[in-house]
């Protein structure tokens, strides 16, 4: 079975205290939760109310890991990456025809 198909992936990370590459091993399961009672079933970083698509978005608009964690202190560069990996998992599901 594929690495990513069982939720892990490696992902090149900055390390935000040391300003080094590291190479991690991301199991977005260990970030991402989803309930129906908080934020309507949206997925979102585990113990927090912030969603994985608010994350995407300020990705997808430029901004860094660390300028998110600057807006949103609760979060890690883990948990924006998890985003990434969850993302990319989602991307990889077939709908049978």
């Amino acid at each position: 079975m594929e690495l990513s198909r069982m939720g892990f992936v490696h992902v090149l990370q900055t390390d935000v205290e040391s300003k080094r590459s590291v190479l991690m091993d991301i199991q977005w399961k260990d970030h991402i939760e989803s309930s129906p009672e908080v934020l309507k079933g949206k997925p979102r970083v585990k113990g927090t109310r912030i969603p994985v698509s608010l994350i995407l978005g300020y990705l997808a608009s430029g901004s860094s890991p660390d300028e998110i964690i600057k807006e949103f202190p609760d979060l890690t560069a883990k948990d924006i990456s998890a985003c990434l990996v969850y993302a990319r998992d989602l991307s990889d599901f077939e709908v049978a025809a």
